[in-house]
């Protein structure tokens, strides 16, 4: 039945010449690319603990997507059923275990974290409805293009569910036991370590196709891993150091602070397409990814903080 709802996805798309195909595309790469920018500057310039409570979700779910995914070593629709064709230039950039959907897990916490954050007040409860909208829209967009059965986009919005109730638990329990944080920060943290160790010992399929050639590639599939599971050391570096050293609080409302937000989120723009290529050169593929994962995430939680906690010292030395 789930290959049959994608074919009748595809009959859809040709019968309206793909004209939704680009859009579809849009939303899936805006989902990996710019959503995180919107909780990184609330976290920033409006509420450190609401951006804090979006992240925190967002980077939990980074790290068990990947250990399902390569858990299930499930294959791509297409390969499973070669009347399915995925739309416009899916084909190249969704490769590898379809399951669950990394889109859908990525767009889950960061949008879903934000709506919880943004419901509690009336006056943008519309903006929490439009970013469960896209949520949803993201799901949906994985199978119009044919990338992701119905299965792996519901287990992946399950996976974002569980990831935000247990991240309010988490929240609502170190505020009553602060000095509980340090230690989960260390169990998270040697737990990425386990999960990195899995991930690369553990047996993959190797199925070949008619040509001999791999089908999925497990060392590819690992590359997304070590990434994935480097968000999540990143932060609890990056949390630990803020914590402990940085301490910084949001900057006054303003023009100026808002602006100075929004031009710390450019390098966050950059990073990925001509930082990540070196590191990868320099260190391989996992390493490579790794270590980007883990800077990028300190930057946005603990690098760009201290930069604000120093102007904001700076205006105050002057006043």
């Amino acid at each position: 039945m789930d290959i049959q709802y994608l074919l009748w996805l595809q009959d859809f798309r040709v019968s309206i010449s793909d004209a939704w195909t680009p859009f579809m595309e849009w939303v899936s790469m805006f989902a990996t690319t710019y959503l995180i920018l919107l909780p990184v500057f609330w976290y920033w310039n409006r509420d450190k603990r609401q951006g804090l409570y979006t992240m925190t979700a967002y980077y939990l779910c980074m790290v068990f997507t990947p250990l399902i995914k390569l858990t299930a070593c499930v294959y791509r629709p297409w390969i499973r059923d070669s009347r399915v064709l995925p739309a416009g230039d899916s084909i190249t950039t969704a490769t590898g275990y379809s399951f669950p959907s990394g889109h859908t897990t990525t767009a889950g916490p960061l949008a879903g974290g934000m709506a919880v954050s943004l419901w509690r007040d009336r006056r943008s409860r519309w903006c929490s409805v439009l970013l469960v909208v896209f949520v949803l829209l993201t799901a949906f967009s994985r199978n119009y293009l044919g990338v992701h059965t119905p299965q792996d986009v519901f287990v992946a919005l399950c996976l974002t569910v569980l990831s935000l109730f247990a991240t309010a638990k988490l929240f609502a329990y170190l505020d009553e036991h602060p000095e509980k944080e340090d230690l989960l920060l260390l169990a998270g943290f040697v737990f990425c370590w386990a999960g990195i160790a899995y991930i690369s010992f553990k047996s993959y399929p190797m199925d070949y196709d008619a040509n001999g050639k791999l089908i999925v590639d497990p060392q590819k599939m690992m590359n997304d891993g070590y990434g994935d599971l480097g968000k999540m050391m990143g932060f609890l570096l990056a949390r630990y150091a803020e914590k402990h050293w940085i301490r910084f609080k949001p900057l006054a409302p303003g023009v100026l602070n808002t602006s100075l937000c929004l031009v710390g989120l450019i390098p966050m723009v950059y990073l990925k397409s001509w930082f990540r290529p070196v590191l990868v050169d320099a260190f391989g593929s996992h390493w490579g990814k790794l270590l980007f994962s883990v800077l990028y995430a300190f930057y946005a939680i603990a690098l760009f903080p201290l930069v604000l906690k120093l102007v904001g010292k700076a205006r105050a030395d002057r006043a």
